[in-house]
């Protein structure tokens, strides 16, 4: 078989060599030791925590390392692409602190390494094609899908391993003649890569997660281009990743029963493999037992859930480096205000199996996260996501900064800040009651007489004083309490409850009622100083005329 007339004859277009791109796309010019890393998603409009636990991973590595990170999209599979979904997962990426240095943009490319779209790369594909058939490397196949189906389920008869390989590789040696015959009738071909592995054959191999492995060789004449010259993932991302000169290849490990057909096709390429990190998958407790975190069944997989539900980016971004790294608790405590960035990440710290996803210590990273932060940090951040979520509580938000800053200042601060707060879900439910459309009248505990409730609201009515301190305040509740012959001896009441008729805490729980509508709130003493004297009066008097 003459390989370079073949190579003529089945791209008869293509005039660059392989040694006119290596010039175009140069090593590049970057620190020793440094990763150059891609996130490589398809456009199928679905981002997931696994893109963000990829992309934290792959960001990390680049960026700690004086390297690059870019976005190659892979279209390559047309019927799964969705329309505008590159921009939603560069917005939604944008949106988790994954800055891209290169790649892929709304309306283009960024970079020298481009194009970062795979569609637009079908030509560059097409010289690789060319040189592998040259080296007889690679072959046209013009199998039927009826002749591929009869080959599967003869395969299957026999109880052998599907694929096309060994004998079943019908159109791995023909004639020159016969594949001229098949072009000049207009049938399609797919190009197939001509393997030369065995599956008797194992050889050892290092990942970065996985450690050793003992890796079987690729014996499948696997396809690389289809039929329509669009190249299957396989081909693309060993062209890609070598052009644009990747040097760490982040991937989910259900990628790990291609690895060695990858290694094969960069060594018949001439290209150096890249470093391969294969992280394991996302995990939840599902009773018992771990499962694979589901787009069908969990809303948590998908990173929209997140926003929608409010969590701060700061703490999803801090509870996946609690996943990935499982030293990354021990930095924190012993650095309670570093910046992550300051943290070491390292690839081979991730675990190996897969990390469990726990939903209640994500709660309690976030509640952290959001109870060091200031007041106006807080309300910029509540404020947008109301916006999206809650246009009407934004209204009020916006409507009086000032007052819903103060509001959010409450407990923050200090050694112990409140922690009142774990999603900005929780915000209207914790300080709605501050504006009037959302103050609901309260329901008293029925062990009390309404005209005792009565009593103590009036009898504090005239008392109160916005220009006490907090001790003069209280002194007033119990002097109160004292007076309708309820007990200030939490000791006491606590020892024989039914020596008296109420405590100091019931009185306290009536006014708080009374000016909240709700039995908890944040310190009553500082919620009527923000209210002010007038709706404060108002509030008490309105609950009086209930009663």
């Amino acid at each position: 078989m003459d390989y370079q007339a073949l190579a003529q004859l089945l791209f008869p277009n293509v005039t660059d060599t392989p040694e006119m791109l290596e010039e175009k796309f140069p090593l590049r010019n970057a620190p020793e030791g440094a990763v150059i890393t891609r996130m490589a998603p398809s456009p199928t409009g679905f981002v997931h925590l696994g893109n963000l636990v990829q992309g934290l991973t792959s960001e990390r590595m680049a960026h700690q390392s004086g390297g690059v990170l870019f976005l190659r999209v892979e279209d390559t599979d047309a019927k799964r692409e969705v329309p505008g979904a590159v921009e939603v997962l560069i917005d939604t990426l944008k949106h988790y602190g994954i800055a891209f240095d290169e790649g892929a943009t709304h309306d283009g490319d960024s970079g020298n390494y481009g194009p970062y779209r795979q569609r637009q790369r079908a030509g560059i594909y097409h010289v690789y094609a060319k040189k592998l058939v040259s080296e007889g490397q690679a072959y046209p196949c013009f199998c039927t899908e009826q002749e591929l189906s009869a080959m599967r389920e003869k395969q299957e008869a026999n109880k052998e391993t599907t694929g096309y390989y060994g004998q079943y590789a019908m159109w791995r040696d023909r004639s020159m003649e016969e594949i001229q015959a098949q072009l000049n009738a207009g049938n399609p071909w797919v190009l197939r890569f001509k393997s030369t592995g065995s599956v008797e054959n194992q050889f050892k191999f290092d990942d970065l997660v996985k450690g050793k492995l003992t890796i079987t060789e690729n014996n499948v004449d696997h396809v690389l281009l289809k039929s329509d010259g669009i190249p299957t993932y396989h081909f693309a991302h060993a062209v890609d990743d070598h052009l644009m000169r990747t040097t760490h290849v982040v991937r989910g490990d259900e990628w790990l029963p291609t690895l060695p057909f990858h290694i094969q096709l960069f060594k018949a390429l001439g290209f150096k493999l890249p470093k391969y990190v294969h992280i394991g998958p996302l995990m939840k407790m599902d009773g018992t037992s771990k499962r694979k975190l589901s787009k069908r069944k969990d809303p948590e997989l998908a990173l929209t859930f997140y926003k929608a539900e409010g969590f701060p980016v700061k703490a999803v971004y801090e509870y996946i480096m609690t996943i990935l790294n499982s030293n990354f608790e021990d930095w924190r405590r012993a650095n309670p205000d570093a910046h992550t960035d300051e943290f070491k990440f390292s690839p081979k710290k991730l675990n190996p199996a897969g990390s469990l996803f726990d939903y209640a210590k994500l709660v309690d990273v976030s509640k952290n996260v959001i109870s060091k932060m200031g007041a106006e940090e807080v309300y910029e951040l509540l404020t947008e996501w109301a916006k999206e979520f809650d246009p009407d509580f934004a209204e009020k938000l916006v409507a009086d900064k000032d007052f819903a800053v103060s509001i959010l200042a409450i407990g923050r601060g200090g050694k112990k800040p409140r922690k009142d707060l774990a999603v900005w879900k929780d915000a209207k439910p914790y300080m709605g009651f501050f504006y009037d459309d959302y103050l609901e009248l309260p329901v008293f505990d029925d062990r009390f007489e309404n005209e005792v409730i009565k009593s103590v609201l009036e009898k504090f009515l005239t008392v109160y004083d916005p220009a006490d301190d907090s001790a003069a305040w209280f002194d007033k509740v119990k002097a109160i309490t004292e007076e309708i012959g309820f007990t200030t001896d939490m000791k006491a009441y606590k020892a024989d409850p039914t020596a008296f008729p109420g405590t100091v805490a019931d009185v306290s729980t009536f006014i708080r009622q009374a000016v909240t509508g709700q039995t908890n709130s944040p310190d009553l003493y500082t919620v009527m100083q923000i209210l002010g004297k007038e709706r404060s009066v108002e509030r008490i008097q309105a609950v009086i005329d209930t009663l």
